[in-house]
């Protein structure tokens, strides 16, 4: 003979059935295929949304489902225009916020303003901590980025911040691609010397150089001088940096790489920027390969055939399912962060 639940049972269910967490992924305009290919990896969809921009430029938001008591992953990549999907991506976590989302983080895979994160003179902004203050304005949680360019900008925001690290990635296939190569790896300033010292950790103790570099402080994405510091004669050198924006630095440090009689040169480089003459510098350049990750789209008429693009999504998906589960993202790069 069958029972009939109670209605105590019934209660009980149902409260268990609320109490249920809800993952759900929104993805800016930016680049829906990174948030597509991350909600590929975690075996779900992106939630729909109606989004588009009135005549004078605002921006307008509306989820096409319900969101509340969501743990809610705003996807969004800084790309050009950056001004423009900044302010999507706070007006996004304003939606959700509004809609009783649970939780909501923010994965940024490139974070804006980030080099602007300390006063180089007087009278100028510390735009990276605004960023962090406008992100908790709008009703953000957490916060998800990868490659930071200072790890100290993770102190900016009140409250959890996920710092993942494309070392892994690109260092594995750095490894696999030059195996047997005679490898050095190359700073391309005094700044990046700890993440250097990662890399050679990962390649099995390589060498390590750095190029002594001065900047006009005048005139931005301008270096005046490079010395080469380290073994790199007749090595395969690879230039580690977080990102690669107008590609001046990285051209430069090529050059004076060469100049001290290196074998090769590859660039490798988390955030593909890519800015005005940065295409053209790298294709004129001596430079072999030009290795970068996805957190920022490239346009197939910006991929030259130096260019390998790795997909970040993978890392990025692990990293939220661990964020989701309450469990641990240190656990995903033990023996690389620091």
């Amino acid at each position: 003979m069958t029972t009939e639940p109670s209605q105590g049972s019934r209660v009980v269910s149902s409260i268990e059935s609320q109490s249920r967490k809800s993952l759900m992924l929104f993805s800016g305009r930016a680049f829906p295929e990174l948030a597509e290919e991350i909600a590929a990896g975690l075996g779900i969809t992106c939630t729909p949304s109606s989004t588009y921009d009135f005549a004078n430029g605002e921006i307008y938001v509306r989820y096409e489902e319900s969101v509340r008591g969501s743990d809610a992953f705003v996807v969004q990549s800084m790309t050009t225009p950056i001004n423009q999907w900044l302010m999507e991506s706070l007006v996004m976590i304003d939606a959700l916020k509004r809609g009783s989302a649970k939780r909501i983080t923010v994965v940024v895979p490139f974070y804006p303003y980030a080099r602007q994160d300390k006063k180089h003179r007087g009278r100028e902004p510390i735009s990276a901590r605004l960023i962090a203050d406008l992100y908790k304005t709008a009703g953000a949680h957490r916060i998800l980025t990868v490659d930071l360019h200072t790890s100290q900008t993770q102190g900016f925001f009140d409250g959890p911040v996920d710092h993942l690290f494309a070392l892994p990635l690109l260092a594995d296939y750095v490894k696999e691609k030059y195996a047997g190569a005679e490898l050095t790896v190359v700073a391309p300033d005094s700044g990046r010397v700890r993440v250097a010292e990662r890399w050679t950790d990962r390649l099995g103790g390589c060498p390590l150089a750095f190029i002594h570099k001065t900047r006009n402080a005048l005139v931005p994405n301008e270096v005046k001088a490079n010395r080469v510091v380290g073994d790199v004669a007749g090595r395969v050198c690879i230039i580690v940096d977080d990102m690669i924006d107008t590609g001046g630095t990285t051209v430069a440090a090529a050059e004076a790489l060469f100049d001290a009689g290196a074998a090769d040169v590859i660039a490798a480089s988390t955030h593909g920027v890519l800015s005005g003459p940065a295409i053209d510098r790298l294709k004129n350049s001596r430079i072999r390969e030009v290795l970068i990750t996805d957190t920022l789209p490239v346009p197939p008429e910006r991929r030259i055939d130096k260019i390998t693009v790795l997909s970040i999504a993978p890392m990025i998906a692990r990293a939220i399912k661990e964020v989701f589960e309450d469990g641990s993202v240190t656990s995903l790069f033990d023996g690389v962060s620091g």
